[in-house]
Order: C-alpha cells, then sequence, then structure tokens
C-alpha cells in the first residue's frame, strides 16, 4: 500500500487545496504502480503549528498572507 505523509504548516492550505493533493498524489501513484493502487493510496496531510518546525536554528511562523483563506 502507498503511503504518502504530506507535512504543510498549520492554516496554508485550504481544505478544496487538500483534497486536490490528496486526489493528485493518488493519481501520481497510480501512474508508478497502476489502477490497483488506488483503492490502497494513503495520503496523511499533517499541519505542524506555527513554532513547531524550522532549518538551521531558525523558527518558523507562517506569515498571516500566507494563510489560507477557506
Amino acid at each position: 500500500m502507498p503511503f504518502i505523509n504530506i507535512k504543510t504548516p498549520e492554516g496554508a492550505l485550504s481544505k478544496v487545496q487538500k483534497e486536490e493533493i490528496v486526489h493528485r498524489a493518488t493519481d501520481l501513484m497510480v501512474e508508478y504502480f497502476s489502477e490497483a493502487a488506488r483503492p490502497h493510496t494513503m495520503v496523511l496531510i499533517e499541519e505542524v503549528r506555527d513554532g513547531g518546525y524550522g532549518r538551521a536554528d531558525e523558527v518558523f511562523i507562517l506569515p498571516p498572507e500566507y494563510r489560507a483563506a477557506d
């Protein structure tokens, strides 16, 4: 079973965008593994709270202009 785990800042994606990511990621797995993979493909979108991620000693906070409008 293909399993895709996507981590994104909390509030960065709308419900519609998340649905699109699930569909497109599933389609990608089908391209590689055949249509038989579709019912078994799991796509998990994890939203990470502000301050819960960083790089090179910098803790990230999502700016308001990057938040999804929903």
